[in-house]
């Protein structure tokens, strides 16, 4: 069994539910008040994290760059750095944030997506780091990351198999080890089709790591089939309402769905139990309601049961159904009286 491991003093693996992650992005919408408020309600929800993510527009691309042109993107024909520069969180913000998120016992961290970022993540004393998916290639900043010997988890959006086999032989080659890879389908939001969360135990299998699910689908349907199949950790971006826009806002959960996420999610884990098939004991307790042979008339002492002198109902006080046929034509030791339990004393040997 892959070993647990460790983000602040929470434990993730498969002996823990499942770790809870809110990602914030950009859905505090350039208001500190209003991302302070995100950090009270992922707490309130029973997240067990909240996620940032450092950089700025132009840490991250330059004006004039690259326009996004997808009909099916909810930033359809934004300029690529005007998105980053609405959606990134303001680097002064992010010792409060985290402040708020240590007194309401949410562990915090971020997505760097530079190695100044690193170094600033640093002096705030992050507990762990997440590589995004659109950064699961980006060696410099991985070697960065993987250098602070905190734990770390890495998306796998945007990115084919020998690509990853490469990415994760890095990180390994680097000495990191305590790592989680997430399934993630980096298209906003993602559809269910092609959320493939099969590839979770393959994925556990292949690389020998703890797997999870970046999660960006509507809803929470897909999170709690991943924790079915494994999945250690879910992260779900959210935000306090959909209606309030938001660069991430159409894909994201409200509040109440973070709850829900929390406990169907926990069910789920829960639910899983072990491989063995036996019945618990508080089912064992219910097993007097199965069936067994009872007397459907009185019969007297030497009658030869015949069909319908027996039935087999509920409870289970008389001889097993298994011996309805072996009943058949035997004859009675003693009397016995409708609605009786036939058991063996009552026949002849």
């Amino acid at each position: 069994m892959i070993d647990s491991m460790f983000i602040g003093t929470r434990r993730i693996g498969r002996d823990a539910e499942p770790f809870v992650i809110a990602e914030m992005s950009g859905n505090h919408n350039q208001s500190l008040d209003r991302a302070l408020a995100l950090v009270d309600a992922a707490a309130s929800a029973g997240a067990h994290a909240i996620k940032l993510q450092t950089y700025t527009a132009d840490t991250i691309t330059m004006q004039g760059a690259h326009q996004i042109e997808d009909a099916g993107s909810p930033w359809n024909g934004v300029e690529l750095h005007a998105l980053y520069s609405r959606a990134h969180t303001p680097w002064p913000w992010h010792r409060d944030i985290f402040a708020r998120a240590r007194s309401r016992g949410l562990i915090a961290f971020s997505s760097p997506f530079d190695e100044s970022a690193v170094d600033f993540l640093e002096s705030l004393e992050v507990p762990a780091y997440k590589i995004a998916s659109f950064e699961n290639e980006h060696y410099p900043l991985i070697k960065r990351i993987v250098a602070t010997g905190k734990p770390l988890i890495m998306s796998t959006g945007v990115i084919d198999q020998p690509a990853l086999d490469e990415s994760v032989a890095y990180l390994r080659s680097l000495g990191a080890k305590k790592f989680v890879l997430l399934k993630c389908t980096s298209t906003y939001p993602a559809s269910p089709e092609h959320t493939n969360l099969r590839a979770i135990p393959a994925m556990e299998r292949r690389y020998g790591c703890q797997v999870g699910l970046s999660d960006h689908t509507r809803g929470i349907g897909a999170s709690v089939a991943a924790v079915a199949l494994g999945a250690t950790v879910i992260e779900k971006h959210f935000t306090l309402r959909r209606e309030d826009g938001g660069v991430d806002s159409t894909f994201s959960l409200e509040p109440d769905e973070v709850a829900a996420l929390v406990r169907e999610t926990k069910t789920a884990w829960l639910a899983l139990g072990g491989p063995a098939f036996a019945m618990s004991e508080k089912e064992r307790v219910q097993t007097i309601l199965k069936r067994s042979i009872y007397a459907a008339k009185d019969m007297a002492p030497g009658h030869m049961i015949q069909v319908g002198d027996i039935k087999v109902i509920r409870p289970a006080k008389g001889l097993h159904p298994r011996e309805y046929e072996a009943s058949l034509g035997r004859s009675l030791a003693r009397g016995i009286r409708r609605g009786e339990p036939l058991t063996a004393e009552h026949l002849t040997s």
